[in-house]
């Protein structure tokens, strides 16, 4: 049986990555301690800011929500209801019951009101799910925190998602995604600073933090993910991982410390979209684009047209 290599107690954890066993008490205190440095490091956000937090219902932005909240910041949190039939309900609920239980403020945008669900948007749009809910996501929560006065917008993106979106780009050399991908993209031109607290924790490790912290979550992925290429590479780099612990963490940082300070030479030049106002690189944003196509084909198709 391993012991707790702080105090000596029963462990519930051993982190092979870091060859580290832990109690319940001093996993809570290490993970906690972990995110504290991690937004030190990269200069996320001081005690005086107001952080956004957009949460989903999962693991991950749940306990990035706790975790900011006991380190004694000031964040509130945001879900965009997809309208994903139960799957959207159940994940509501438990941002609900989450900020209920813990007295703290949480705004519900719900996308129906904006444009129209996510099923009834792939009904009429050729592409993945996942391509044009990630832009509506992006798209919303910045126009939302900025409204508000909110100074970040943290998101719950482990090290798993973040490995596995650098894979992908290396393999397809995408340059222009690999020069942003970093844990803080700073505010300006429209754009309020997006934050990622979680990038140096597994999906595991947030999972038993919900679990030690007594967090109630989804567990279900999106029905929309299914097949979606991140999956096979989450896989590939987890048969990497379970062979050599800390492969993960360490192609993720080597890539932030080595490469990524090579990329910083190219800036994008941004404008105010001709429709909508918000900053985006072309004349009319993805986001307007998207209504122009969509809504025309969803009234058409309605019952009542």
């Amino acid at each position: 049986m391993r012991r707790c290599q702080r105090c000596g107690q029963k462990a519930v954890v051993y982190l092979p990555q870091h060859r580290l066993s832990l109690c319940k008490e001093h996993y809570i205190e290490w993970y906690l301690k972990r995110v504290e440095s991690t937004i030190r490091e990269f200069k996320m956000f001081g005690k005086d800011d107001r952080v956004l937090v957009a949460v989903s219902g999962g693991k991950d932005s749940l306990s990035l929500w706790d975790a900011l909240c006991r380190l004694g910041y000031t964040a509130d949190g945001l879900y965009i209801d997809l309208g994903i039939g139960e799957y959207s309900q159940r994940s509501r609920l438990a941002c609900e019951r989450f900020a209920k239980e813990r007295e703290l403020e949480l705004y519900v945008l719900e996308l129906r009101k904006e444009i129209a669900t996510i099923p009834e948007i792939k009904e009429v749009e050729s592409r993945p799910a996942c391509s044009f809910c990630g832009q509506l996501k992006r798209y919303y929560m910045n126009r939302f925190a900025r409204e508000k006065g909110y100074h970040v917008i943290a998101t719950g993106h482990n090290l798993d998602d973040e490995s596995a979106t650098l894979l992908s780009n290396v393999l397809s050399w995408n340059m222009g995604y690999l020069s942003r991908q970093f844990p803080v993209l700073l505010e300006g031109d429209g754009f309020v600073r997006k934050v990622k607290p979680l990038v140096k924790f597994t999906e595991k490790e947030n999972a038993l933090y919900a679990f030690l912290s007594g967090i109630e979550y989804v567990e279900e992925e999106c029905p929309f993910s299914e097949g979606a290429s991140s999956i096979e590479y989450k896989k590939t780099l987890a048969q990497m991982e379970e062979k050599s612990p800390g492969t993960k963490l360490r192609f993720y940082m080597d890539f932030l410390r080595r490469l990524h300070p090579i990329l910083q030479t190219q800036e994008v030049e941004l404008r105010p979209c001709k429709v909508c106002g918000e900053p985006t690189t072309a004349e009319v944003c993805s986001v307007c684009r998207l209504k122009e196509r969509v809504i025309p084909k969803l009234l058409s198709s309605s019952p009542s047209s």
